[in-house]
């Protein structure tokens, strides 16, 4: 059922409580594994807004207060851990410093602005009596490493979840597809020999026509959101000495699958069409969608936002079901040096996914 929109003093309210949360997560150092201070503060900001919290390892989850479980669920989802600051900083990463209208900080963009606007949406619709949707809210850890002790630990322990709003910095435009991620670990075999004599099998030169068909080999099918699927080789390695042909050359395949195939699919493609040995780091990061006319999608169309396909991985391929990525802040600035957010923009976060929630609940 819709409601009416949060007064000015309310929107007041939960912005400067996002705010808050957001300093204290900048000044909480919170490397992937390393969550365990942050998600403390989480645990703080649920116990102090009077909302039960469940934890497992540094993951923290929470219902509605009139959780039916007759009825359908909606999953909110961003992480609070973070990469570690790269030597081009300028700033303290871990102070909350405001400036110019913007907070910069370490995960301040990526994803500490849409954690917070999460929480802030899921505060005001958590005492509603009559909503169409159970909501639960989940913060999570080891996303910037696609470990398995965050969202991936947490997902069979939810209900089951009909669609889920997945906060990465989008600048809230509507992310309704993302591609998929494998990394490959290929190794290409020769026969040593003597580099002065006509000896041996040079693993290079074999590992060079395997990389040649990666990079020139189209799938046939386009995604129409996400466009072709992507093959990269981003390391390579062979070799001991100047004069010994080598018997080995490995090589690493970052490869962007979109939803036109399964994983299996194209590691099988691939592996009918070079010589290398093709070893998968991992199946688990699959693409991931949500229908263009889905009912989440067109509240969101309807506030003026736009569509697109999404180019880079998040917990949305741990999910199972139509998932949306969205959320305040721009992907540029992630991973950046002196990462900020502006302050309007959570603002803004924090009111566009309360507007588009009242649409579907």
């Amino acid at each position: 059922m819709s409601q009416p929109t949060t007064s000015t003093v309310q929107q007041t309210t939960l912005t400067a409580d996002a705010v808050s949360l957001l300093k204290r997560l900048i000044a909480t150092p919170s490397f992937s594994r390393e969550e365990a201070q942050t998600a403390a503060l989480i645990n703080d900001f649920f116990t102090q807004h009077q909302i039960p919290v469940q934890c497992l390892k540094n993951n923290l989850w929470a219902y509605n207060r009139y959780f039916d479980p007759a009825k359908p669920t909606l999953l909110l989802n961003s992480h609070h851990d973070t990469v570690k600051p790269n030597k081009s900083w300028t700033l303290d990463p871990f102070e909350p410093l405001e400036r110019d209208g913007k907070l910069y900080g370490l995960g301040s963009n990526d994803a500490g602005g849409c954690l917070v606007s999460l929480l802030a949406a899921f505060c005001f619709f958590y005492d509603r009596p009559d909503m169409a949707y159970n909501i639960v809210m989940a913060a999570t850890a080891e996303e910037e490493i696609s470990g398995r002790d965050g969202l991936e630990i947490v997902a069979p322990e939810l209900p089951p979840i009909s669609f889920a709003i997945v906060g990465e910095p989008t600048e809230m435009q509507l992310a309704i597809a993302e591609k998929g991620l494998l990394v490959l670990d290929c190794t290409a075999h020769g026969r040593s020999g003597h580099a002065a004599r006509d000896e041996g099998d040079n693993a290079i030169y074999r590992a060079i026509r395997d990389i040649n068909w990666l990079t020139t080999y189209q799938f046939p099918k386009v995604s129409p959101t996400l466009g072709p699927i992507k093959m990269s080789v981003t390391i390579i390695n062979a070799g001991t000495q100047h004069n010994v042909v080598p018997d080995a050359c490995t090589f690493t395949v970052d490869v962007r699958v979109t939803e036109q195939y399964t994983l299996e699919e194209v590691i099988d493609t691939i592996k009918a069409h070079i010589e290398s040995e093709v070893k998968p780091r991992s199946i688990r990061l699959k693409p991931s969608s949500i229908p263009a006319d889905h009912p989440i999608v067109r509240a969101g169309l309807a506030l003026g936002r736009h569509t697109y396909g999404s180019p880079t991985t998040s917990d949305q391929a741990l999910l199972d079901c139509p998932s949306l990525k969205c959320g305040p802040g721009h992907s540029g600035r992630s991973h950046s040096a002196d990462e900020f957010i502006y302050l309007h923009e959570i603002e803004a976060g924090i009111d566009g996914y309360i507007r588009m929630l009242e649409q579907v609940l």
